[in-house]
């Protein structure tokens, strides 16, 4: 089932900050998983007990310790983990990753104006598979980025109830990744 499908039955993510919380979203509802935390000598057992519980994998690499942020960290992580795909904050990553054939999921923190108009230009450029606003409380920066890039956006970032889920699907957002245990279970 692709990403698309995953988010479209249930548009919750689990975003994984600590190892602690990782049986609890295991046992959530979600269908999909984006890790924040892990190591190079857990990434390969997190994978594993993921696929056991039919649980789609998407790794924020520049969270990995012990891996390299560059190709040959990413490079290891796509053929000897097999995520269903790559979060990433790095324009050379995205295409690189797009390059391997992953699924793409750009990150971008939108600070002010300027930050957010070298996003637009990055994911214009870049053309990620889709793309993860932070904070993702903002609905009119969800609303411009859809309409400037035409790419599909996860919202995250201080989503803290239900009010902030509805806000954010209605801008457009086809998910929402949160790290609030609470969240994984609407």
């Amino acid at each position: 089932m692709s990403f698309f499908d995953r988010v479209m039955k249930n548009p919750i993510i689990c975003s994984i900050r600590n190892l602690e919380e990782l049986d609890i979203a295991l046992d959530s509802p979600c269908e999909v998983i984006f890790l924040n935390t892990g190591n190079i000598f857990n990434l390969r057992e997190i994978s594993h007990r993921l696929q056991e519980k039919d649980k789609d994998l998407y790794i924020h690499v520049e969270s990995i310790d012990g891996f390299s942020r560059d190709t040959w960290g990413l490079e290891y992580i796509v053929k000897n983990i097999h995520p269903h795909g790559i979060i990433t904050g790095k324009s050379d990553l995205v295409k690189l990753s797009k390059d391997m054939g992953i699924f793409t999921i750009q990150r971008i923190i939108i600070s002010d104006s300027m930050s957010l108009q070298y996003s637009i230009d990055s994911i214009k450029k870049n053309r990620p598979s889709a793309v993860e606003v932070l904070p993702g409380i903002i609905p009119k920066i969800i609303e411009r980025i859809i309409k400037d890039t035409r790419i599909s956006v996860i919202a995250s970032g201080l989503i803290t109830d239900n009010q902030h889920i509805i806000s954010s699907l209605n801008a457009g957002s086809i998910a929402i990744s949160s790290s609030s245990k609470n969240i994984w279970y609407i």
